[in-house]
C-alpha cells in the first residue's frame, strides 16, 4: 500500500503563538542551507523536536517546515505513526523513502541500491524474491543507514519530518534511534512531532537524543484566551464578545485544533458571538470530539456511519472503494458518504497528492475507533483482512486486521499470518514475525502444521528471547511425525538456542541423543557433528579425551564428500590445533575439510567449524590463509544481511589474527569495530567476551596498561568465568593484564586453575593457551625452579606442535625465566625459531630481549644489533612500550637509537621476492645466498622479512605467493 504524511488540513492561517517555534525552525534550516550570503559552506544538520498533548497544532508546525523547506529548495521526506498501524514493521520508513525510490525504474534502482538492495528491499517494501536471505535487524539497519546518508549525499539537503511518532512502529523507531545520531555529520534536518506521555520505551533514545545538552524539545503550550479570541473573531467576525471568546477557550482548552474547528463551525451557523450564543456554543464544541462527534457522526444515517467505521479500521490513506467494500455500501452510498464526513470536517478535503481519504485529525480518527461495538469492530475487522488480500495489498496489511479477529481455526488465516512473517523475517523484523506467528499458533493451525509452525516461531524469536526459542522447539519436537529433515533442522536451531543461554550441556546432549536415534546416515553424522561442536565448547566437559578419541576415528572413515563429513574433518583439525598434535595433521584436516567449501551463512549450520577451520591456520603459522577465509566468510555474512554478532565476532577474531602477525594497530581497529557491534546487538554476549580478551592483548602489547585495565572493569572481565570456552581464554588474559600490574601472586593462582582446567581436557597446545608461559613469568621471582619447569615443559609441547611462532616464544620465555650467561643460547634459538615465523611481535620481543641479555653479559656490538633490530621491528608493530624499553636498553648501554633504517611496507623487494619464490622451489639457503649475493645470515633475515609480510611460514610461502601482489615497476 502507498503511504502518504497526514498534511494539516485547516485553512491557511498564521501560526498563533507559535513564534519560539518557528524561531527555532528557521535556525536549524538556516543551519543545514550549504551557503551564507553566496559563500559556500559546509551544512551542519541535526534533530528538532516539537511535543504536545492531541491537538496542540504539531502536525501543523510540520507543514509550516515542509512550507519553509521547500521555499529553501531542501528536499523533504515525510512520514508519521498511526495509531493502528503499530504492528506493520517499517511502515515509518515506507512512507519516509518510498517516495524518493518510486522515481526510479527498477535498474536505477538497483543500481542506487547496489549490494544494499537484497538487504532492505522488503523493509522498504520494494520487490523482494522468495529465496532473498534473512538479513538479521542489525544488518537492516546499517543498509537503511546507507541508504538514508546516500539519498541525504544525492540530494544536497535533506529534512525528514516524523509526525506521531508516539505510534510509529517499532523498527522504524530502532532504525531511526541507531541512525539520528549521525545527521551532525551529514546535510539532513530531522524534525521530530510527538506525544510525550504516550511516547514508547522504544523511543526513549530518540527523546534523549532530542534532549542534549545544546538542545531540548519544543513542548507546546495551549493558546492563551487572547490567542484563541483571534481564532474565533477570523471566522464570527470582530464585533464577537470578549465574554463568548473567553468562554470558547475555556471549553476548548486552548486546544489549537478544537478552538479551529469551533470557530469554523461557529461560522458555518453564522454565529455572531453574543452571550446570548454560549449554548449553540457549547453544542458544537461538544461535537468536535469525544462522545458529541459520535453523536454527530450517527446523525448522518446507517451508511455513513459505516463508511466511517470502515475508514477508522483501515487507518491513513483509506481507499474509498476498499472502505465502501468492508462496509457494505454502494459505490453511490459511498460517494454521499464522504461528502457528508467531508462537509462535517471528519474526513479531510482532497490535497491532490494521491486519492486516498484521510481524516481532518488522528484525535477524530481514534474517536471513532473507540466508538465502534466490539462485534461490529471484530466483523469489519476481519472484513478488512479479506478486501485487502483480494486487492493485491499484500499479506502483511492483511495479517495486522487478523491479530484484532478472534481464533476460529481457520486455515486462511493462518496461511495468511505465516506468510506475513515470512515477508517480515525476510525485512529483518524478527519481532513482528513472532507476533504474527504467535497468533497463527493460537488459531489453531492443523494438527500436521503444529510442529513447523512452531518452528518457525523458534527461527523467529532466536534473536529476541533463545529461552522462548528452547521452550518452542521442545514442543515441536514433541509433535508426532515429524519429517526427519524438518526434526533435525529444528533439533539443530534448539541446540544452538540452548548454546546461546549458556546450556551447552544440554546442546551436547540434545545432539547425542538425536544421533543414536536418527535412522538416516547423514542425518546421523549431522548430529554427530553438532554434538562435537557443542562438547568441545563446554568449559565443564566431563571427558574431553574421549570425545577427542571418538573424533579421530571417525575422522579417519569419512572423505569430505558432503557438509556433514566435512563438518567433521573441520572438528578433527580444531580438536588437533587444541590438543597440541603436530600441526601438520591440524593443516591436512584443514585443508580436506576445505576442498567442497564452508559457508559461513548456510542456513541450517553455524559459523563455528568454518571459523574455527579458518583459525587453524593462524596458529599452525599461516595467519594470511586465516586471513583469506576470514574475508570471504565475512563478506557472505554482509552479503546477506547479517551484521550483528556474526560481524562482531569476524571483526573480533581478523582483529586477532592481525595481533598474532604483530600489527596491533590495525588489530585494534578492527577489534574496537568488533566490540562497538557486539555492544549494540542484543545477546551478542559471546562476541563481547571474545572483543575484550583481543582488546586486553592488544592493548598489552601496545604498552597501554591502564586503558586495558578500564576495558577490564567496565565489562567486569577477570571477575565472571564464562561457562562457554572462549578465546583467548579470558582468566589466561586476565592473568596477563596482572602481570603487566605487577601482582604476580594473584596471576600465578589464577593461571594454576588454568593449568588444571586444562590438563583434564588435554588440552596442551601453547599457541592456542600460553598458560604455562604466563605462570613461568609469574613464578620466576618467588620460586624460579618451578618457574624454569614450566617453561621447558611448555617449549616440549611446543615442539611436539611444531609451529616456529610458539617454538621461538616458548624458547624466549624459557630463557626469561633461566636468566644469567646460561639464557643466551637460549635467546638466540628464540630469535631463530621467531625469524621462520610471520610472528612480528614475538619476534621483536625476543629481539630486544636477547639484546638486553648480551648488553648484561658485556658484547655491547652484538647487543646493539639486536636491539636496533627489535627497535624497528617494534616500532613498526606498534609496540609503544617495547620500543621505549629497547630505547632504554640502548641508552644503559651507552648506544644512541639510530633513525628506523626501513620504511614499514607490506610489498616485497625484489631480493625478497627472488629469496622467497627459490625458498617455495626448495632451493637450498646456500643455493639462495650465492644468487642474491649474500651471506646465509643475511638470507635468513632477508626470509624472515618475507613471512612477516606475507603471513606465513615455509610451508605455506608458494600458496601465498600466488596470490600475494607484486612489487610496481616505477
Amino acid at each position: 500500500m502507498a503511504y502518504q504524511l497526514r498534511h494539516p488540513v485547516t485553512e491557511d492561517r498564521p501560526l498563533l503563538e507559535r513564534r519560539r517555534e518557528l524561531r527555532a525552525l528557521d535556525a536549524a534550516l538556516e543551519a543545514l542551507a550549504d551557503t551564507k550570503d553566496g559563500v559556500p559552506r559546509v551544512p551542519r544538520g541535526g534533530l528538532l523536536a516539537f511535543t504536545g498533548p492531541g491537538g496542540m497544532g504539531k502536525t501543523t508546525l510540520l507543514a509550516a517546515a515542509r512550507t519553509r523547506a521547500a521555499a529553501r529548495g531542501i528536499t523533504v521526506l515525510s512520514g508519521s505513526g498511526g495509531a493502528n498501524e503499530q504492528e506493520m514493521a517499517f511502515r515509518v520508513v515506507r512512507q519516509l523513502l518510498q517516495p524518493a525510490l518510486a522515481a526510479m525504474r527498477e535498474p536505477e534502482l538497483r543500481g542506487f541500491l547496489g549490494s544494499w538492495y537484497d538487504i532492505v528491499a522488503a523493509a522498504l517494501g520494494l520487490e523482494a524474491g522468495d529465496g532473498t536471505p534473512a538479513p538479521d535487524p542489525t544488518g537492516v539497519r546499517d543498509g537503511l543507514d546507507w541508504v538514508m546518508t546516500r539519498l541525504a549525499v544525492q540530494k544536497a539537503l535533506v529534512v525528514l519530518l516524523l509526525d506521531d511518532l508516539h505510534w510509529a512502529d517499532v523498527e522504524s523507531l530502532g532504525w531511526l534511534a541507531s541512525f539520528a545520531p549521525r545527521v551532525a555529520d551529514l546535510p539532513l534536518l530531522i524534525v521530530l512531532a510527538y506525544r510525550p506521555d504516550d511516547l514508547p520505551p522504544e523511543a526513549e533514545p530518540l527523546r534523549l537524543l532530542a534532549t542534549g545538552p545544546d538542545r531540548r524539545p519544543y513542548a507546546l503550550e495551549p493558546l492563551t484566551a487572547d490567542g484563541v479570541a483571534r481564532i474565533v473573531r477570523g471566522e464570527v467576525g470582530q464585533d464577537a464578545e470578549d465574554g463568548f471568546c473567553e468562554e470558547c477557550w475555556t471549553v476548548t482548552g486552548g486546544s489549537p485544533f478544537e478552538a479551529v474547528e469551533l470557530a469554523i463551525r461557529l461560522g458555518e451557523r453564522n454565529l455572531r458571538g453574543t452571550r446570548q450564543e454560549l449554548p449553540v456554543m457549547r453544542d458544537l464544541a461538544a461535537a468536535v470530539k469525544g462522545p458529541g462527534l459520535v453523536e454527530r457522526l450517527r446523525g448522518f444515517g446507517t451508511a455513513t456511519t459505516r463508511f466511517a467505521y470502515a475508514a477508522a479500521v483501515l487507518g491513513e490513506s483509506v481507499s474509498q472503494e476498499l472502505a465502501a467494500g468492508i462496509a457494505v455500501v454502494g459505490s453511490e452510498a459511498a460517494a454521499e458518504a464522504v461528502e457528508q464526513l467531508r462537509a462535517a470536517r471528519i474526513l479531510a478535503e482532497p490535497d491532490g497528492t494521491g486519492d486516498g481519504l484521510a481524516f481532518v485529525h488522528p484525535l477524530i480518527a481514534t474517536t471513532i475507533y473507540r466508538s465502534i461495538p466490539p462485534h461490529l469492530r471484530v466483523g469489519l475487522h476481519n472484513q478488512a483482512a479479506e478486501a485487502i488480500r483480494a486487492a493485491g495489498f499484500g499479506p502483511t496489511a492483511a495479517a495486522r486486521h487478523l491479530l484484532e479477529v478472534p481464533c476460529e481455526g481457520r486455515t486462511e488465516a493462518v496461511a495468511c499470518l505465516r506468510e506475513a512473517a515470512r515477508e517480515y523475517l525476510r525485512a529483518g523484523a524478527p519481532e513482528a514475525a513472532r507476533r504474527l506467528l504467535t497468533r497463527a499458533l493460537q488459531e489453531p493451525p492443523l494438527p500436521e502444521q503444529r510442529a513447523v509452525l512452531l518452528h518457525e516461531l523458534a527461527c523467529s524469536t532466536f534473536l529476541i528471547t533463545p529461552t522462548a526459542t528452547v521452550a518452542h522447539l521442545q514442543e515441536a519436537l514433541a509433535e508426532p511425525g515429524i519429517e526427519p529433515e524438518l526434526r533435525a533442522s529444528i533439533v539443530y536451531r534448539l541446540t544452538q538456542a540452548l548454546a546461546h543461554t549458556d546450556r551447552m550441556a544440554e546442546a551436547a546432549s540434545v545432539a547425542a541423543e538425536e544421533a543414536r536415534r536418527a535412522g538416516h546416515p547423514r542425518i546421523r553424522l549431522r548430529m554427530q557433528a553438532d554434538h562435537f561442536v557443542w562438547s568441545s565448547f563446554r568449559a565443564d566437559e566431563p571427558d574431553s579425551a574421549a570425545r577427542s578419541r571418538r573424533l579421530a576415528r571417525l575422522a579417519r572413515k569419512v572423505t569430505g564428500r558432503g557438509i556433514e563429513e566435512r563438518y567433521i574433518l573441520g572438528l578433527r583439525a580444531w580438536d588437533a590445533v587444541v590438543c597440541g598434535e603436530p600441526r601438520r595433521t591440524a593443516l591436512d584436516y584443514a585443508e580436506q575439510a576445505l576442498r567442497g567449501g564452508l559457508s559461513w551463512t548456510h542456513e541450517n549450520r553455524g559459523f563455528e567449524v568454518p571459523v574455527s577451520v579458518a583459525l587453524v591456520f593462524m596458529y599452525c603459522d599461516q595467519p594470511r590463509r586465516a586471513e583469506e577465509l576470514f574475508a570471504k566468510g565475512m563478506a557472505e555474512c554482509e552479503t546477506k544481511g547479517w551484521r550483528g554478532s556474526h560481524l562482531a565476532l569476524g571483526q573480533t577474531l581478523a582483529g586477532y589474527i592481525r595481533y598474532r602477525r604483530g600489527c596491533l594497530a590495525e588489530a585494534e581497529n578492527l577489534v574496537r569495530e568488533g566490540l562497538r557491534i557486539a555492544d549494540r546487538v542484543e545477546g551478542a554476549v559471546p562476541a563481547q567476551w571474545y572483543a575484550i580478551g583481543v582488546l586486553v592483548q592488544t592493548l598489552l602489547a601496545r604498552g597501554r596498561t591502564t586503558a586495558a585495565r578500564r576495558l577490564a572493569d567496565s565489562y567486569r572481565y577477570g571477575t565472571v568465568v564464562p561457562n562457554a570456552v572462549i578465546y583467548p581464554e579470558p582468566r589466561t588474559v586476565y592473568a596477563e593484564l596482572l602481570l603487566t600490574e605487577g601482582r604476580d601472586a594473584e596471576a600465578a593462582a589464577l593461571l594454576s586453575e588454568v593449568g588444571d582446567w586444562l590438563e583434564g581436557r588435554d588440552w596442551r597446545n601453547p599457541a592456542w593457551c600460553p598458560w604455562q608461559l604466563r605462570l613461568a613469568s609469574a613464578l620466576a621471582r618467588s620460586a624460579p625452579d618451578r618457574a624454569v619447569h614450566h617453561a621447558q615443559e611448555a617449549v616440549k609441547r611446543a615442539r611436539d606442535f611444531g609451529a616456529a611462532s610458539v617454538i621461538g616464544q616458548a624458547v624466549h620465555t624459557l630463557a626469561e625465566v633461566t636468566g644469567g650467561p646460561a639464557s643466551l643460547d637460549l635467546h638466540a634459538e628464540a630469535v631463530d625459531h621467531l625469524q621462520r615465523s610471520p610472528a612480528s611481535y614475538e619476534l621483536a620481543r625476543a629481539l630486544v630481549g636477547h639484546g638486553a641479555a648480551l648488553s648484561r653479559d658485556g658484547r655491547l656490538q652484538e647487543a646493539a644489533d639486536r636491539l636496533y633490530q627489535g627497535l624497528e621491528c617494534a616500532v613498526h608493530c606498534g609496540a609503544e612500550a617495547l620500543a621505549v624499553r629497547a630505547r632504554d636498553e640502548l641508552a644503559t648501554a651507552g648506544l644512541r637509537p639510530l633513525p628506523l633504517r626501513y620504511a614499514q611496507t607490506d610489498t616485497l623487494t625484489a631480493p625478497e621476492r627472488r629469496a622467497a619464490e627459490l625458498t617455495a622451489r626448495g632451493v637450498d639457503p646456500v643455493v639462495i645466498a650465492g644468487d642474491l649475493r649474500l651471506t646465509e645470515q643475511g638470507v635468513r633475515q632477508l626470509l624472515s622479512s618475507v613471512y612477516r609480510k606475507i603471513g606465513t611460514d615455509a610451508s605455506g610461502l608458494a600458496a601465498a605467493l600466488e596470490s600475494f601482489p607484486r612489487q610496481r615497476r616505477p
